[in-house]
C-alpha cells in the first residue's frame, strides 16, 4: 500500500494487522484484534480487562488499556496508569527480544509506580514493582526475549 493508512479523522493509523505482541503483520495476514482506543472504564474494569490481555500474552494490548484510563480517567490517577502502562510495554519489548528498551522501560514503570497507591483497585504495587526490577535483571543477564504469558505480572499479586 503506497499511502498512508488514515483513520476515521484522517490521522495517520497503520490498518496493517498486528500479532499478540503489537508487531505489525503484513496485510491480508490475519492478525489480533486490536483493542479499541479511547474506552472509557472505571478502574477496576481497567484492571481486569489488562489482566486478561497479560495472562493471554498480549501485553501491548494491555498497554493500550492502561493508556486509555491515563487520558479519561482521574488526574490523580495517571502516574498509576502511566506507569502500569510503562510495564506493559517494557513486558512487550523484552519479549520481542528487546532486551535494552524491556529492562529500561520495565524500570522506568517500576520507578513510576513505587510509592503510589493501588488498593482501591486491588493493585499490588510493591510486588509489581519487585516484578518489573527482577524482570529487568534477568532480561540483561540472558539478553534473550522472555515468554509474555510466563513472565505476565498478576496485577493483584505480581508474579
Amino acid at each position: 500500500m503506497n499511502a498512508r493508512d488514515r483513520d476515521v479523522e484522517g490521522r495517520a493509523r497503520s490498518a496493517r494487522p498486528r500479532d499478540g505482541l503489537g508487531r505489525p503483520l503484513p496485510y491480508g495476514v490475519p492478525g489480533v484484534e486490536r483493542q479499541p482506543e479511547g474506552v472509557v472504564r472505571s478502574g477496576a474494569e481497567t484492571v481486569r480487562e489488562a489482566q486478561r490481555l497479560l495472562d493471554a500474552g498480549m501485553p501491548f494490548h494491555a498497554h493500550e488499556v492502561f493508556e486509555d484510563a491515563w487520558k479519561s480517567g482521574p488526574q490523580g490517577e495517571v502516574p498509576l496508569w502511566r506507569g502500569l502502562a510503562q510495564l506493559a510495554v517494557g513486558l512487550t519489548h523484552a519479549a520481542r527480544g528487546n532486551t535494552v528498551g524491556g529492562a529500561r522501560l520495565l524500570r522506568r514503570g517500576a520507578g513510576g509506580i513505587e510509592g503510589l497507591r493501588g488498593e482501591a483497585y486491588g493493585i499490588d504495587v510493591p510486588g509489581l514493582v519487585r516484578w518489573a526490577r527482577e524482570l529487568a535483571g534477568r532480561v540483561e543477564a540472558g539478553g534473550t526475549a522472555v515468554d509474555a504469558v510466563r513472565e505476565a505480572p498478576r496485577l493483584g499479586g505480581a508474579g
